[in-house]
């Protein structure tokens, strides 16, 4: 082995603590497929499907990345896991679902599910409207549109292709997929000049999604779901993916 390959800086996996906001004992841990089939599981059994954009998701992202990478075993499980479990509790709040995910007793994820239904989006667009493509390249142009995409703009991103499209699955390759790919990217520690923003994303996204539509206030709440789900402080971000759906949802509304 040579002096250069000795002293090359070693590539760390990913690890709970670098997605999820989690005390130093699951932190320090590498996120493995055993785990993320074990949160994926878990999800199934008390949801009845996995959540687009949720621990599972991002769990099985990262867990991908860490074996591609050759930095994990495919059959490496943390104490925590093994010794804990995974966990999926649901209460109701109103007509709401407040859904709190565990691995062992650490929180990974809690979020509330709105009580809403999935519209078939018409084929054609209404005159005038604001559509899904035009709000996010409106996001893309706001302050928000500097910022390292993330895994709750990924969610959200992927949630709105599935509103312009009508399908119940991410686009491969579209979209949402190049979304959720720099989003995990970005969980690496790397320059802030390195990381995918918002805007890399979302600029031209109306040549990206493959159909698009006029924003209604049924999208606006999938797309708020989906992002605030991915974030601790259960908040929108400000000029981001669900406000300018929301903002264009409203306009909409209002003509």
């Amino acid at each position: 082995m040579s002096q250069e390959q000795l002293h090359r800086p070693q590539q760390e996996p990913i690890k709970y603590g670098d997605v999820f906001n989690v005390s130093d004992e699951l932190a320090s841990k590498p996120i493995t497929p055993k785990e993320a089939a074990m949160m994926q599981a878990t999800e199934n059994q008390a949801l009845g499907t996995t959540q687009r954009g949720g621990p599972a998701a991002v769990m099985q992202s990262a867990a991908a990345v860490n074996v591609t990478a050759g930095l994990i075993n495919r059959d490496d499980i943390s104490n925590v896991a093994r010794d804990q479990g995974m966990s999926v509790s649901e209460t109701k709040v109103g007509n709401n679902r407040v859904i709190t995910e565990c691995v062992g007793k650490e929180v990974v994820g809690q979020f509330v599910e709105p009580n809403i239904t999935m519209n078939n989006p018409g084929s054609a667009l209404d005159e005038d409207a604001v559509t899904i493509g035009e709000a996010l390249e409106a996001s893309a142009l706001t302050s928000a549109g500097d910022k390292p995409l993330d895994m709750s703009d990924a969610a959200a991103i992927q949630a709105a292709e599935m509103r312009a499209t009508g399908k119940n699955e991410t686009e491969a390759g579209g979209l949402g997929a190049i979304a959720q790919s720099a989003a995990t990217k970005n969980t690496r520690i790397l320059p802030f000049t390195e990381k995918t923003t918002l805007s890399d994303v979302l600029t031209d996204a109306r040549e990206k999604l493959a159909s698009d539509k006029a924003v209604t206030k049924e999208d606006a709440e999938g797309v708020i779901g989906a992002e605030i789900r991915n974030k601790p402080n259960m908040r929108t971000t400000p000029g981001g993916v669900a406000a300018s759906v929301a903002a264009a949802a409203t306009l909409n509304q209002n003509k």
